[in-house]
């Protein structure tokens, strides 16, 4: 699919900005159901301090996570973050927000992607992943089976690694993304009553573990960035959000 559709068409946005800095680096994400945003502190080569800020979130156990996320990471080299593991046991956003913001750690300029993934017309989705407005790669499946490209049509979704593996960077972090982001995209397409209900859900992340799946309420603030005249992460400067969604 031509690029310039998928902008004009209705589906799924997520956006990253990783902004570098002497000292730290910030990672943030926002898409329709998540805004949130890593901070990690290092000397160069060694994590010092964890930092996060849950801005918005769909599960009212969410905000407790971060303190796994500081027991994850803290003290961890940069170039071990993402071998780390723990990812069942973080919020998912988090821990990739903490895998990238490693990786980008020591950049000289911010880096951002886009993830653009349209409602499926006739069966099919497409989703594409733009660094810093160029686009990188572009997917299509349907339900799940990949369509495009064709060396990986007729393979899930949901198990993509060999072919990410294989490729080269920086489109294997690009592919990393695009992966998760259009498995995410599918969350348009479920009822909010089916989704609301945490111990209905495989343990693979924070909110999902029994002892916190019983405890968790559905909450947030869902954004149809497609509908509304809001872009992801314009109120986020790089290192604070200047308002709440909400309050918008």
């Amino acid at each position: 699919m031509d690029s310039g559709m998928l902008d004009m068409l209705p589906g799924f946005r997520r956006r990253f900005l990783v902004t570098p800095l002497p000292g730290r680096v910030t990672a943030a994400v926002e898409d329709d159901y998540h805004s949130m945003a890593v901070i990690l502190h290092h000397d160069g080569a060694r994590i010092s301090g964890v930092d996060a800020i849950m801005e918005r979130v769909p599960w009212t156990t969410c905000p407790r996570a971060p303190a796994v996320l500081q027991a994850t990471f803290t003290g961890v080299a940069l170039g071990d973050v993402a071998a780390r593991g723990e990812k069942k046991a973080n919020c998912t956003h988090l821990h990739d927000l903490a895998v990238l913001a490693a990786a980008h750690a020591g950049d000289e300029a911010p880096t951002r992607y886009e993830i653009l993934a349209c409602d499926p017309i006739e069966g099919e989705a497409v989703a594409e992943i733009r660094r810093d407005g160029m686009p990188l790669l572009q997917v299509a499946h349907r339900s799940h089976v990949m369509t495009a490209p064709a060396d990986i049509a007729g393979q899930s979704l949901m198990k993509l690694r060999p072919w990410i593996d294989a490729l080269e960077e920086p489109e294997r972090e690009a592919a990393r993304l695009l992966q998760w982001g259009t498995i995410l995209a599918n969350g348009r397409l479920i009822p909010m009553e089916r989704q609301s209900t945490a111990t209905r859900v495989p343990p693979n992340c924070f909110t999902f573990q029994p002892e916190n799946a019983v405890r968790a309420q559905r909450v947030g603030r869902v954004i149809d960035f497609t509908a509304e005249p809001l872009v992801p992460l314009d109120h986020f400067d790089g290192a604070a959000y200047d308002r709440p969604r909400d309050a918008q």
